[in-house]
């Protein structure tokens, strides 16, 4: 008779594809790392810590150009503001009795494809299948970094800056299909998309480019709740 309860295996299982695929999007991070002359180790425990790709490449891009902590906290945060919301979901398909320690280790490995398995599956979540579906992503994201680091160091710059291009190519592909759907995600995308040139290029503006993606972000999500709220199911 099949346990009720989802294994290890099982996550290990589900979490195969996802951990193939951040294998091969942080290689590009972490040639991207390299190209900004971060060690290997620094590389790799930014990447181990920091489970998310636009957050990893604003980052790296924040510490390489001298931008404060404070700023590089802040505009990570804005821009993975997203998760809380998904671990917060997810909480709802989860044991009431499960320790804290163990939801924060699964809200750490949160990301968008985890939560999109997770979150389909039936079953109630378990601690087990969590740790599972975890595992190769982080080890995929992680190993991926670390070698796109170590043959960054191997590339002419010209090749380098070549193949950054895959990872601005990733969140393009993310955004693109979105605001074809929707008008709303389309204005929120070039306000800010805006907002950020604004900022950036007017001359009487002297902010770095962590306070810019900040403001850029907020200023475009508020304006697109504000617009187009959504509306709650009766």
């Amino acid at each position: 008779m099949m346990s009720s309860q989802l294994s290890f295996q099982r996550g290990v299982r589900d979490g195969l594809p996802i951990g193939l695929g951040y294998l091969s999007v942080s290689i590009a991070l972490g040639i991207t790392a390299a190209s900004k002359g971060m060690p290997l180790w620094g590389a790799a425990l930014f990447s181990m810590i920091s489970m998310t790709g636009t957050g990893s490449l604003v980052g790296i891009n924040l510490l390489a150009i001298g931008g404060g902590l404070i700023e590089m906290i802040l505009a990570v945060a804005v821009i993975n503001a997203r998760y809380m919301l998904m671990s917060l979901s997810l909480t709802q398909k989860l044991p009431e009795d499960m320790p804290m320690w163990k939801r924060l280790l699964i809200a750490f490995g949160n990301t968008d494809e985890v939560f999109a398995v997770a979150s389909t599956q039936t079953r109630p979540l378990s601690f087990p299948y969590m740790m599972g579906l975890i595992l190769l992503p982080v080890i995929g994201w992680t190993g991926g970094t670390i070698i796109g680091e170590a043959a960054g160091n191997f590339f002419t710059g010209s090749l380098i800056a070549a193949m950054n291009i895959a990872i601005y190519a990733m969140y393009i592909a993310i955004i693109v299909p979105g605001a074809r759907k929707s008008a709303a995600i389309l204005l929120v995308v070039l306000l800010a998309a805006g907002l950020s040139c604004l900022l950036t290029f007017l001359p009487m503006v002297h902010l770095g480019s962590g306070w810019i993606i900040i403001i850029a972000g907020v200023a475009a999500s508020a304006v697109g709740a504000l617009l187009f709220p959504r509306k709650e199911d009766a």
